[in-house]
């Protein structure tokens, strides 16, 4: 990690230095964002900013601000509002994956939230209990324990992976191609190079989803997916258009955001062996330290883009009409007007789950939050449960966070750990 960069109490930076950094998307920047939020906080806390995209955008970083705008009708999600800002961010192939409940308002994301939620039920999520435990089992029956193992790739990610497809039922020999797609997607930043791999990578990715909701219309079956095609509400079912959207934002967002989570979580705990004994006490413990963690180091950096339906003044700085926002989960989740030494991991802190923000607030507030829990409940305990003695591989000042020029998540590039170091 660059030692400029390495805590929230680095040398305080200027405001100015503080928006190019968050502007640029610099590598040294995305290694470690926390000085610069904590920087745009304290002196610009609603900042305007010229990101490599080129379109106008405004950064909200305290938690008062993030949590009003998260549910604010005036900023909205339905991206066809802007439509050339989107498509100088994201070019042309995006547009066709987007029609679901995460970029729409109401009425229309009511509807889309009511039918999803008919389906993707707590009952549901929790009957995959047993099937989450025994992946799990399996993934570390794999795992090497003679030497240093990467927990990304070999249990982090397969994890969530595995549990998302089961869930859809994606047939388990189409889901190592359809993760490699996510993978480009998620990790793609800007530059014509890279718009043309991610147009690539979201066509395939789109044509591969119409077709396995083709093949549930005609062979249905218990998973979700299926439940999806035949759902309806007093609307109406979903559109084709809005079924394969709908798929593709529960597969992307299923499994990238807890799969990073699990390794913000592992590799926080084994850097902080006080925390890991407090959290390892009993079962409450560790969910506590499982929301401390959501709190402390979000895999959701920042909120998904919002535009400016109308002229908004926040904090005597004027969003114009039309202008893009981003919200940062992780500005906000460590701001210490909301929370004591927010820059400190403190399991036994009271009260986060209802404060913190990493699942949103609001009418968009993650649907797929109780199956995120339910997991990362089942990989650190079985996780910690079975090698009480895992360390990291490197000192925890080695550690190698992801520089995609592009803060959708926040997570480690690797995690090389000795599950048995005896």
């Amino acid at each position: 990690m660059t030692q400029a960069f390495a805590s929230e109490e680095s040398e305080a930076m200027s405001p100015e230095e503080a928006a190019a950094a968050a502007s640029s998307c610099s590598r040294e920047f995305r290694a470690n964002p926390h000085p610069v939020y904590a920087a745009l906080r304290e002196s610009a806390p609603v900042c305007p900013m010229s990101p490599p995209h080129g379109v106008q955008t405004y950064l909200i970083t305290r938690y008062d601000d993030a949590r009003a705008a998260l549910a604010d009708p005036r900023l909205s999600k339905d991206m066809y509002g802007a439509i050339d800002a989107y498509h100088r961010i994201f070019g042309d192939s995006s547009i066709a994956l987007d029609d679901n409940m995460l970029f729409s308002d109401p009425p229309k994301h009511t509807r889309l939230r009511r039918i999803v939620g008919s389906t993707f039920t707590p009952k549901r999520v929790e009957s995959l209990r047993p099937r989450i435990q025994q992946i799990t089992d399996e993934l570390l029956d794999r795992c090497p324990t003679s030497g240093p193992v990467n927990l990304l790739p070999e249990f982090c990610f397969p994890l969530p992976l595995q549990v998302i497809c089961e869930l859809l039922g994606v047939p388990e020999n189409e889901r190592k191609q359809a993760q490699e797609w996510s993978a480009t997607v998620a990790q793609t930043g800007f530059g014509p190079e890279a718009r043309k791999k991610l147009e690539i990578a979201e066509g395939n990715l789109r044509e591969y989803l119409v077709d396995l909701c083709a093949r549930k219309r005609t062979e249905p079956d218990s998973g979700l997916l299926s439940a999806l095609v035949t759902a309806k509400d007093q609307e109406g079912s979903l559109t084709d258009g809005e079924l394969v959207s709908t798929a593709w934002v529960l597969l992307f967002a299923g499994h990238k955001s807890t799969a990073y989570q699990i390794g913000n979580a592992v590799y926080h705990l084994l850097s902080r062996p006080d925390q890991k004994a407090l959290a390892l006490r009993d079962t409450a413990s560790m969910t506590a330290a499982i929301e401390e963690v959501l709190r402390f180091e979000s895999s959701v950096e920042n909120s998904t883009f919002r535009y400016a339906k109308e002229d908004i003044v926040l904090r005597d700085t004027l969003i114009p009409k039309g202008a893009l926002v981003q919200i940062s989960i992780t500005g906000a989740n460590r701001d210490p007007e909301m929370f004591d030494a927010p820059a400190e991991l403190d399991i036994r802190r009271p009260n986060v789950q209802a404060t913190h923000l990493s699942f949103g607030y609001g009418p968009h507030y993650c649907v797929g939050a109780p199956l995120a829990r339910l997991e990362m409940q089942t990989a650190l305990n079985s996780l910690f449960g079975r090698f009480p003695q895992v360390t990291l591989a490197e000192p925890p000042e080695d550690a190698r966070w992801m520089t995609v020029p592009f803060p959708a998540f926040r997570g480690l590039a690797e995690l090389p750990v000795v599950l048995d170091p005896s």
